[in-house]
C-alpha cells in the first residue's frame, strides 16, 4: 500500500476513535483502496464510519473540522466518507439512511458555512447499497469487527438499483468524465451479466474480454487513463454511443 495512504488511514482511525469514542463500532475502507487499485494522483479515499447511535452536532462539527484540517495531506480527489448506524449495516434498508457525509464536492461549502453543512448533511443515499456491497466483499477494516461480520448481505435488487442510480445520466456525463463513466459502465454490465463485484480497473478488463471489439479502443483508452493518466481521445459521438449501448443493456435488467 502507498505509504502516504497508509499514513492517512492511520490518522483517520486515530481521529475518529478519539472524536466518536464508545459510539464508534468500526471504520471500513472501500473503493479503490480496498480493491488494490488506488492511485494517489487519481483516486479518492472512500470509507465508512459505523456508529451505534445518532451523532451530536458537536461530534459532526469535530469530524468536519478534522477533515478540513488534513486536506493538504489528502490525495487531490480527497476523502469521501459517510457515517452510518450499525443497525442498517446488519439489517440493510434501501435507500440507506446516513447520519453524516463528506466529499470534496462539498469542500468549498464546508469551508464557507461549516455549521450549516453539519446541520443539514443527513438523509438517505442510494449509493450506500453499492458501498456496503463492496465493503462486505473486499472492505479493509481500520477498526472494529471484520467487515464481513458487520455488514449483512445487500439484496441483489437493491444493489442493482444503486448501480442504476449511479449510471442513469452517463449518456450525458460521459464527455465530461469519460474515464469514470466508461469503466463504471463496464463494471455495472459485469454485475448484470455475472453478478461480479468489480473495481473500475477490473471493469475495464472485463469490458475488453466481454464487449464487442468495436468498443475495445474506447475501453482501452479509459483503462490506460485510469492507470497511467493518459488522455481519452475518443470522439464525443463515440462516447455517447458507447454509453447508450451499455445503458440499453443495463436498463433491460430492471
Amino acid at each position: 500500500m502507498d505509504k502516504r495512504l497508509q499514513d492517512l488511514l492511520d490518522r483517520i482511525a486515530g481521529a475518529y476513535r478519539e472524536i466518536l469514542g464508545e459510539k464508534l463500532t468500526g471504520l471500513y475502507v472501500h473503493g479503490s483502496a480496498a480493491f488494490g487499485c488506488f492511485r494517489w494522483e487519481g483516486s479518492d479515499v472512500d470509507f465508512l464510519a459505523v456508529v451505534r447511535e445518532e451523532l451530536t452536532m458537536a461530534e459532526k462539527e469535530k469530524l468536519l473540522l478534522w477533515i478540513l484540517s488534513v486536506q493538504q495531506d489528502c490525495p487531490p480527489k480527497g476523502l469521501e466518507m459517510s457515517v452510518v448506524e450499525e443497525r442498517f449495516c446488519r439489517a440493510f434498508v434501501y435507500p440507506t439512511p446516513y447520519l453524516f457525509h463528506f466529499s470534496n464536492a462539498h469542500l468549498e461549502r464546508c469551508r464557507r458555512e461549516p455549521l450549516e453543512f453539519c446541520a443539514g448533511m443527513h438523509g438517505t443515499d442510494p449509493d450506500l447499497a453499492a458501498h456496503f456491497t463492496v465493503t462486505r466483499a473486499v472492505g479493509h477494516t481500520l477498526y472494529g469487527p471484520p467487515a464481513a461480520e458487520l455488514f449483512g448481505p445487500v439484496p441483489e435488487k437493491d444493489y442493482l438499483a444503486s448501480l442504476l442510480y449511479d449510471v442513469q445520466n452517463m449518456e450525458e456525463e460521459i464527455t465530461d468524465t469519460p474515464v469514470y463513466c466508461i469503466l463504471n459502465l463496464c463494471r455495472v454490465l459485469a454485475f448484470c451479466r455475472e453478478g461480479a463485484v468489480l473495481s473500475k480497473a477490473d471493469g475495464g478488463t472485463w469490458g475488453l474480454a466481454h464487449l464487442e471489439p468495436a468498443w475495445h479502443d474506447v475501453i482501452r483508452q479509459a483503462a490506460d487513463a485510469y492507470t497511467k493518466g493518459t488522455p481519452v481521445l475518443a470522439a464525443p459521438e463515440t462516447l455517447h454511443r458507447f454509453a447508450a449501448r451499455c445503458l440499453d443493456e443495463v436498463r433491460g435488467k430492471r
